[in-house]
């Protein structure tokens, strides 16, 4: 089953993000050089994200099933370890199923980007 929950009122007065996106050229511009990729899928998407306690009771809704809120989840080779480092010490959990590991080639942002560029 899938949502579709109204926020709008709580969207009006929600703080925007100090930090704007990066932009693609940018991020491309980061890959330069590189030869080896990853990609970790994260389990359960959003759903690991912390919600701030005082803020579950923003994202509740009600169906006839009954009331809810989210709570939320709790070099290559040494990259790829203070990457895993970082996500165990975050309590973010990777789907390894669907992560792929030592490519020399991978997608990403509708690109595929190599060791030869994009």
């Amino acid at each position: 089953m899938r949502l579709c929950i109204d926020y709008r009122q709580l969207n009006k007065v929600t703080i925007k993000n100090k930090y704007l996106l990066p932009r693609i050229d940018d991020l491309f511009d980061q890959l330069r050089g590189a030869t080896m990729f990853s990609k970790i899928y994260l389990r359960s998407g959003y759903y690991q994200l912390r919600v701030k306690e005082s803020d579950v009771p923003k994202t509740a809704f009600r169906m006839r099933y009954g009331h809810y809120e989210f709570l939320g989840k709790t070099e290559h080779a040494e990259h790829l370890r203070m990457v895993l480092h970082i996500l165990r010490d975050k309590q973010l959990y990777a789907k390894f199923s669907k992560s792929k590991f030592w490519l020399r080639e991978v997608g990403f942002l509708g690109h595929i980007v190599s060791g030869d560029g994009i």
